[in-house]
């Protein structure tokens, strides 16, 4: 086993919380490579392997910019919070459609990780799809109740925003409607900071991976995508 993430990690992002500005950041940025990116990156090549032994469909891409690591800085443009950078480091296992241009799918099925103090979690599923692949979801949970029905049996325990009532088109009687609700499809496995810097993270994160993939391959299966 190896041990990914310190309390480094976490006490660089909690300082960061409190200067949030570009020069103290640029000052630190060693200690943000070393403590915070690092070990990430490390830990997105070997979570690679392991992802496939659940899905071979789902890219660990550990690329220091372009790949599986969410960057550091925030997009501003259309935000009254100006602040430069995130208080949290994340990284994303998503399904291989993202990268068919051919397809060019505005959103698909994988796996989360997010670190941050206080707020570290992992899990799995999709995250505001647009309209179409929506309805598709949608329309896989009424056509495939059997399958549906074996889904929630695992426990997964299904967020995200909803609708205040039955999607358009769908029946408000139906036995699965409150799924039908739903506007986003995932499942979350909340982490202490203790947890993320014990020397089992991996076996941990992976378990939590494969406790939702039952949800992220019926969200794949209903996309027309390969599981």
């Amino acid at each position: 086993m190896t041990t990914y993430f310190t309390p480094a990690l976490f006490a660089f992002l909690r300082q960061l919380k409190s200067h949030n500005d570009r020069e103290w950041f640029q000052a630190r940025r060693p200690r943000f490579t070393t403590d915070v990116e690092a070990p990430m990156l490390r830990f997105i090549a070997d979570v690679g392997p392991r992802l496939s032994s659940i899905s071979r469909a789902v890219i660990a891409d550990p690329r220091r910019t372009g790949g599986s690591l969410y960057r550091i800085y925030r997009d501003t443009r259309f935000s009254a919070d100006k602040s430069p950078y995130k208080v949290n480091v994340a990284a994303s296992f998503s399904h291989e459609a993202k990268r068919d241009k051919k397809r060019a799918l505005a959103s698909v099925p994988g796996f989360y990780l997010h670190l941050e103090p206080g707020d570290s979690f992992g899990g799995g599923g999709i995250y505001h799809p647009d309209m179409p692949t929506l309805t598709r979801i949608r329309t896989a949970i009424v056509q495939n109740g059997k399958v549906w029905t074996a889904v929630k049996r695992t426990g997964i325990e299904i967020e995200g925003d909803r609708l205040s009532r039955a999607p358009a088109g769908f029946d408000p009687a139906h036995r699965f409607v409150e799924d039908l609700r739903f506007k986003d499809f995932y499942t979350l496995t909340s982490f202490s900071e203790e947890d993320v810097c014990a020397p089992d993270f991996l076996d941990r994160y992976i378990e939590c991976c494969r406790a939702s993939a039952p949800l992220v391959g019926f969200v794949a299966k209903a996309m027309g995508l390969r599981w």
